[in-house]
């Protein structure tokens, strides 16, 4: 892979990195932390060159309809304002960075971080035309991010040490990749960024 130099046109989006997925949260990511290192590199890179940076995050009301309780697959997870929900403290997420909260009525889920959320029209306000993308998880909300990012006309590259995926049926993470190179995705680690 050659080298990425990220510069105008460029942003880092960053999603799902909570407490809740990772090792000890209420639906931990297998090797959910392991994405916070190369993805504390690319934000560093972004940071000192004044680009555009955005994190997203489950922010589910308590009743939320993917709670089991309320006949959905999951358990309750990444409640608003809980601990649970919040960035881990090792995410050196700088200051500025544009905070994209989904999944916030209880009637509806959102696995993308397009999905009812002003993001698509932020990243245009900022003159964006191609995203990097990392985080929790591969099968889930970085696919549906990154098909939705595609969509909007953005081009992609996937940060490939910078995600993880949950795996609920083996395979799901690879299957989520091929998908997401069908798209034409770019595939780049941490390291190429530069």
């Amino acid at each position: 892979m050659a080298t990425i130099k990220p510069t105008d046109g460029d942003a880092l989006l960053v999603v799902d990195v909570q407490n809740d997925f990772l090792p000890g949260g209420a639906l931990a990511v297998p090797e959910g932390d392991a994405v916070i290192a190369p993805l504390n590199h690319v934000l560093d890179i972004f940071h000192t060159r004044g680009l555009p940076i955005f994190a997203s995050r489950d922010w589910h009301p308590p009743n939320h309809c993917s709670f089991r309780e309320q006949g959905g697959p999951w358990p309750p997870h990444c409640i608003a304002d809980s601990e649970g929900a919040q960035f881990p403290k090792s995410l050196q997420l700088p200051a500025f960075t544009a905070i994209i909260s989904k999944a916030t009525t209880p009637e509806k889920d959102a696995y993308s971080a397009f999905e009812d959320t002003p993001l698509a029209m932020q990243l245009g306000m900022y003159g964006v035309k191609r995203v990097l993308v990392g985080g929790l998880a591969t099968d889930y909300c970085v696919l549906n991010t990154v098909k939705d990012a595609v969509k909007h006309g953005f081009s992609v590259v996937l940060l490939t040490d910078c995600i993880r995926a949950v795996d609920v049926h083996p395979g799901d993470g690879e299957r989520a990749l091929r998908e997401m190179r069908s798209l034409g995705v770019v595939e780049a680690e941490s390291r190429d960024i530069q």
